[in-house]
């Protein structure tokens, strides 16, 4: 009962210190925000190029209404989906790489592959052509003597100057084309031979696992420096081995803080039977046994010593993969922040930005309840500007489009007086000083023109006016104040139907404790 007593004091010790490190800032509908959730977000925004700084008190409203839309994603159900499980999980699989390595080991193996790459004079990439005869792993001992012999003859021939290296690759191999190579891409025997010749050198017959090879050296291109390769040395080297040196290090790393126990009974029948029911080993108290090791090599086929070192590691791993939260601070906040954001999306595209280009009616009332907010600083010319072939057709054209809706003009001209002989070319719209050198002349007094090629006469329909007769002539910017509009009207509904709490003798204390 002591003992028991003790560690209840304990916790409640360690509980109250950590409150007093992170402290809660908000509680939100009843939900905690601590202040370490607050300043990340609050320092990160405000550290981006181009943002313009917020103030505390401007950024708490902010990152409330954030946390509202947020929490109206959450009731809509939007976290529980398939589509966002799987992206976030993606995101998560893509951010823990480099949780589960030991990047300083990953880099220092990478950097002794590259100093050996140059001291072996590996250059960056060789241009090869090479004269091929694929081998299957089938192959009979007959036909690899067959193709060793064929081999060696042309080899004699290309040695004596009897046969062109070029023509025996169209005739006689099984790849024609030239090709780049570059270290850790082709196998190792392939390797050995290309990066140790010069340009112009001829290699000897040589078998790699695909089939047997003469290859010649077109060009070579020097290695591109450490910092530009770095990340394909690793990638490339975790392919051929399996997992880089900076994973295997922090899997030692970890086996000693998770007291990894293995258990030499269960792990010595594997080995000699191929399958146990017995426990293998320990990691921070859980048992792993050898019915968990089953599904794992049955999906990795290979010796059953490589299947053991595989399972550990990848239980290692697992392991750690589900604590990156627990463990790292900012691992928490770079999930946290990705989750939110893509709720944010979501519930604004539901909201707001989806609704906005289809809703005619809400544009149209907006439009004419703010109409004055759109009147021009000058006035514009709305209407169409006729170039015609001739003056009698100008007036003609004129007198016809007066009798009709102004969006039907353009349709009209085309089916009435240019339907055979093309005798009006027509612009149509609304025009600002500047925008049509006609209209300036004619409507706004500014400049001069010349006539148009072919219409060479210019009549005018339509008006000055101040500012939009209907909503669809600002469409564009009406469109933007609309959203605004929209977007705060929701928020205000999502702060009428909350409960914020703000803490502000914590709030005093973001960034200054």
């Amino acid at each position: 009962m002591i003992r028991s007593g003790l560690t209840i004091i304990l916790l409640c010790i360690v509980w109250v210190s950590f409150a007093q490190q992170d402290p809660v800032l908000m509680r939100i509908n009843g939900k905690d925000v601590l202040r370490s959730e607050f300043e990340y977000i609050y320092n990160k925004n405000n550290a981006l190029a181009g943002v313009e700084q917020k103030t505390l008190k401007e950024y708490v409203d902010l990152f409330v209404n954030f946390k509202l839309k947020v929490a109206a994603a959450e009731a809509a159900g939007i976290d529980t989906t398939r589509a966002f499980r799987e992206e976030l999980e993606g995101y998560r699989r893509q951010l823990a790489k480099s949780y589960l390595t030991d990047e300083n080991v990953s880099e220092l193996a990478a950097r002794q592959v590259y100093d050996k790459m140059k001291a072996n004079h590996r250059a960056g990439q060789v241009r090869v052509s090479h004269i091929f005869k694929y081998l299957p792993q089938t192959v009979t001992t007959h036909a690899l003597r067959s193709a060793e012999a064929r081999m060696d003859s042309i080899y004699a021939a290309l040695q004596k100057g009897q046969a062109d290296f070029d023509a025996c690759v169209r005739d006689f191999s099984d790849e024609k084309k030239s090709f780049w190579v570059s270290w850790l891409q082709m196998p190792a025997e392939f390797e050995d031979i290309v990066f140790g010749l010069q340009a112009g050198e001829m290699s000897r017959p040589f078998f790699t696992p695909q089939g047997i090879h003469i290859v010649k050296v077109l060009e070579r291109k020097e290695i591109r420096p450490f910092d530009e390769i770095k990340n394909e040395i690793i990638r490339r080297q975790t392919r051929r081995h399996g997992m880089d040196k900076g994973t295997e290090a922090l899997v030692e790393k970890l086996k000693k803080e998770y007291k990894y126990m293995p258990d030499k009974a269960g792990m010595d029948e594997l080995l000699l039977k191929g399958s146990t029911d017995k426990r293998l080993f320990v990691l921070d108290g859980r048992e792993y046994t050898g019915k968990m090791f089953a599904p794992f090599a049955a999906a990795h086929p290979q010796g059953v010593q490589r299947q053991l070192d595989g399972f550990v590691m990848k239980a290692v791993l697992d392991y750690e993969y589900g604590r990156l939260e627990q463990k790292f601070p900012e691992f928490r906040m770079l999930m946290q922040e990705y989750r939110d954001g893509m709720l944010l999306f979501e519930i604004s595209n539901r909201e707001i930005w989806e609704r906005v280009p289809s809703d005619e009616a809400g544009l149209a009332a907006y439009f004419a309840e703010h109409r004055s907010d759109y009147h021009w600083k000058t006035p514009r010319y709305k209407g169409i500007v006729l170039h015609t072939t001739t003056k009698r057709i100008g007036k003609q054209v004129r007198k016809f489009l007066k009798s009709l809706p102004e969006e039907e003009w353009q349709n009209a001209i085309r089916l009435t007086f240019n339907a055979k002989t093309r005798q009006v070319q027509a612009e149509q719209g609304l025009f600002a000083l500047g925008d049509n050198a006609y209209v300036d002349a004619e409507i706004f007094k500014k400049g001069e023109t010349e006539p148009v090629e072919s219409f060479p006469f210019t009549t005018f329909l339509g008006e000055k006016v101040k500012g939009p007769q209907t909503y669809q002539e600002v469409r564009g910017l009406l469109s933007g104040d609309y959203q605004n509009y929209l977007e705060e009207r929701w928020i205000a509904q999502l702060r009428a139907a909350s409960k914020v709490e703000i803490n502000q003798e914590v709030l005093k204390t973001v960034n200054n404790h």
